[in-house]
């Protein structure tokens, strides 16, 4: 079957919530995937960084069949012999006290929200039904009806009101902008240490640390979403980690999973997560046995392979490579690590999406973010030789937009 075949499936079978490049993968392994026709891409997303250890890791995949061989998912009805090692993993690497399995993203952010309202009606005495968490224009934290409400994207937003109250926007990268949102019935500051699907929006170097130093002077909580800057992305195992930090709750998820299994998690101080109590929240699937394996050796990987140093490393060559490239329409390369955002100066009805189709017919694939910007996300694994051979076909690409 060709490619022609299996999109036509998904057009008429699925819903059309996406807008994918025509390109159909049926193998992958490390930084390089196949599609059904037999054509090799190198892989510059990695499923919105979901997968930094590489396509089908051999010790990931090991793990989820020796627990496929033995019990997969008992529910929270039951303890398991899986959930309290990884756990214990979890907290050790993020500097974190407690944590709270859920599986996607959009969960790990739903279950924080929910810890830092109870937390500040408890211990700050906002009343049950007030209480404002302060969030940043141009904020990605998932597609649920919640986190809708506080998104500054249109498309995530039209025809799916009414919305939940409860929140404040304000400009990202805004120290000031924050300190005057502030009131006494402020809950916390929800925001990602790096703005992603905003188009790789780096703060200035200080941001996090003045947010922080401002959660304490007003007693109220941190919240980081580290979904997709975390695990190893920006060349430190966590981006709080660039400005020696630490939030008060934190979620993660994509590549807690290894690039097999959604795996996900929302951690906070002790004092916050007791606030949760039993029947308050939960998950079927959350903490279950198979996931908890695959997210320990998720860990183990991202550890012993020193995949933050290689990030770091490969991020700043991948870079250096992408400036030699000359065109007057890049506006500018913002990197860290390896999340990487090509912006381009192109009219408002010349989007860089079909620079990325032209990528995808040279074996690049990568995506376009808010319409002005190329993003590359590669692999963790990823070589100087393997960058080498992307830029051979970027270069021509961009040289020519």
């Amino acid at each position: 079957m060709d490619a022609k075949y299996y999109i036509g499936l998904d057009e008429t079978y699925g819903a059309h919530n996406y807008h994918p490049l025509p390109v159909v993968i049926s193998k992958a392994k490390g930084v390089w995937v196949w599609d059904v026709e037999g054509k090799k891409y190198i892989d510059m997303l990695s499923s919105y960084s979901a997968i930094n250890q590489g396509h089908l890791h051999p010790r990931i995949v090991k793990a989820a069949k020796d627990q496929m061989d033995k019990v997969t998912l008992t529910s929270r009805a039951f303890c398991n012999d899986r959930m309290g090692p990884f756990l214990k993993k979890l907290c050790e690497v993020t500097g974190m006290d407690v944590a709270l399995p859920m599986n996607t993203g959009a969960e790990a952010v739903e279950t924080s929200i929910k810890v830092a309202r109870r937390w500040a009606h408890q211990t700050k005495g906002i009343p049950g039904d007030e209480g404002d968490i302060i969030v940043m224009e141009n904020n990605f934290h998932g597609r649920t009806t919640t986190i809708i409400s506080f998104s500054s994207d249109p498309d995530s937003k039209k025809g799916f009101g009414p919305f939940t109250p409860g929140f404040t926007m304000v400009p990202y990268n805004d120290v000031r902008a924050v300190e005057r949102a502030i009131t006494p019935k402020t809950v916390g500051i929800l925001v990602e240490p790096i703005q992603g699907e905003a188009g790789i929006n780096i703060p200035s170097p200080g941001y996090l640390k003045e947010l922080r130093r401002i959660c304490d002077e007003h007693g109220i909580l941190l919240i980081l979403d580290e979904i997709q800057t975390g695990w190893a992305r920006t060349g430190k195992m966590f981006a709080f980690m660039h400005e020696g930090i630490k939030p008060d709750v934190l979620c993660v998820g994509k590549a807690l999973g290894g690039g097999l299994y959604p795996v996900s998690a929302s951690l906070a101080r002790k004092d916050i997560m007791d606030v949760f109590t039993p029947g308050s929240h939960g998950s079927t699937f959350g903490g279950n046995p198979l996931a908890a394996a695959i997210g320990e050796a998720a860990i183990d990987v991202l550890v012993d392979e020193k995949l933050a140093r290689n990030a770091e490393k490969m991020g700043a060559y991948f870079r250096k490579r992408l400036e030699e490239i000359r065109n007057p329409k890049i506006k500018e390369i913002r990197q860290k690590g390896l999340l990487i955002g090509v912006e381009f100066h192109l009219f408002p009805s010349s989007p860089v999406l079909p620079i990325c189709e032209r990528l995808m017919a040279k074996g690049v694939l990568a995506k376009d973010t808010h319409e002005k910007t190329v993003r590359f996300a590669p692999p963790l694994v990823i070589t100087k030789a393997d960058i080498d051979w992307a830029i051979e076909r970027i270069k021509p690409v961009f040289e020519s937009t």
